[in-house]
Protein backbone atom coordinates (compact mmCIF):
# COMPACT_ATOMS: atom_id res chain seq x y z
CA UNK A 1 0.00 0.00 0.00
CA UNK A 2 1.33 3.42 -0.94
CA UNK A 3 1.46 6.02 1.80
CA UNK A 4 0.08 9.38 0.66
CA UNK A 5 2.21 12.39 1.46
CA UNK A 6 0.28 15.24 2.99
CA UNK A 7 1.07 18.54 1.31
CA UNK A 8 -0.06 21.93 2.54
CA UNK A 9 0.00 25.46 1.20
CA UNK A 10 -0.68 29.10 1.93
CA UNK A 11 -1.99 31.75 -0.43
CA UNK A 12 -0.51 35.24 -0.11
CA UNK A 13 -2.48 38.07 -1.70
CA UNK A 14 -0.45 41.21 -2.17
CA UNK A 15 -1.99 44.57 -2.90
CA UNK A 16 -3.24 47.82 -1.48
CA UNK A 17 -6.11 47.66 -3.98
CA UNK A 18 -7.45 44.52 -2.29
CA UNK A 19 -7.11 45.99 1.20
CA UNK A 20 -8.82 49.23 0.18
CA UNK A 21 -11.76 47.40 -1.37
CA UNK A 22 -11.16 48.93 -4.82
CA UNK A 23 -10.50 45.48 -6.26
CA UNK A 24 -12.28 42.27 -5.31
CA UNK A 25 -10.15 39.16 -4.83
CA UNK A 26 -11.41 36.32 -7.00
CA UNK A 27 -8.15 34.39 -7.19
CA UNK A 28 -8.27 32.80 -3.74
CA UNK A 29 -11.31 30.66 -4.43
CA UNK A 30 -10.02 29.52 -7.81
CA UNK A 31 -6.57 28.63 -6.48
CA UNK A 32 -7.89 26.93 -3.33
CA UNK A 33 -10.44 24.80 -5.21
CA UNK A 34 -7.79 23.66 -7.70
CA UNK A 35 -5.15 22.94 -5.04
CA UNK A 36 -7.57 20.98 -2.89
CA UNK A 37 -8.68 18.99 -5.94
CA UNK A 38 -5.10 17.78 -6.47
CA UNK A 39 -4.52 16.97 -2.81
CA UNK A 40 -2.83 20.15 -1.61
CA UNK A 41 -4.55 21.41 1.54
CA UNK A 42 -4.77 25.21 1.73
CA UNK A 43 -4.32 26.02 5.40
CA UNK A 44 -3.92 29.81 5.37
CA UNK A 45 -4.70 32.86 3.27
CA UNK A 46 -3.24 36.30 4.01
CA UNK A 47 -3.77 39.69 2.43
CA UNK A 48 -0.93 42.17 2.84
CA UNK A 49 -0.11 45.67 1.56
CA UNK A 50 2.41 46.66 -1.09
CA UNK A 51 5.19 47.17 1.45
CA UNK A 52 8.55 45.55 0.70
CA UNK A 53 9.40 44.58 4.29
CA UNK A 54 5.92 43.15 4.85
CA UNK A 55 6.15 41.10 1.65
CA UNK A 56 9.60 39.72 2.54
CA UNK A 57 8.75 39.03 6.19
CA UNK A 58 5.45 37.36 5.36
CA UNK A 59 7.03 35.19 2.66
CA UNK A 60 9.76 34.12 5.08
CA UNK A 61 7.20 33.18 7.71
CA UNK A 62 4.84 31.33 5.38
CA UNK A 63 7.56 29.36 3.62
CA UNK A 64 8.89 28.21 6.99
CA UNK A 65 5.46 26.73 7.81
CA UNK A 66 4.01 25.46 4.53
CA UNK A 67 5.23 23.22 1.71
CA UNK A 68 4.08 25.74 -0.91
CA UNK A 69 3.29 29.44 -0.91
CA UNK A 70 1.27 30.83 -3.81
CA UNK A 71 1.20 34.56 -4.38
CA UNK A 72 -1.36 36.58 -6.26
CA UNK A 73 -1.86 40.27 -6.89
CA UNK A 74 0.72 42.97 -7.00
CA UNK A 75 2.30 41.84 -10.25
CA UNK A 76 1.42 44.41 -12.84
CA UNK A 77 2.84 46.92 -15.24
CA UNK A 78 2.26 49.85 -12.90
CA UNK A 79 4.98 52.17 -11.65
CA UNK A 80 4.27 51.33 -8.01
CA UNK A 81 4.49 47.54 -8.30
CA UNK A 82 7.17 46.22 -5.94
CA UNK A 83 6.10 42.59 -5.64
CA UNK A 84 8.49 40.98 -8.13
CA UNK A 85 11.45 42.92 -6.77
CA UNK A 86 10.52 42.10 -3.16
CA UNK A 87 10.09 38.39 -3.90
CA UNK A 88 13.42 38.30 -5.74
CA UNK A 89 15.15 39.96 -2.78
CA UNK A 90 13.60 37.35 -0.53
CA UNK A 91 14.90 34.54 -2.70
CA UNK A 92 18.37 35.99 -3.26
CA UNK A 93 18.88 36.59 0.45
CA UNK A 94 18.68 32.80 0.93
CA UNK A 95 21.25 31.80 -1.72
Amino acid sequence: MTKKTKVNAAILIIGNEILSGRTQDTNTSTIAVWLNSIGVKVEEVRVIPDVEKTIIDTLNLLKSIYDYVFTTGGIGPTHDDITAESVSKNLWDKI
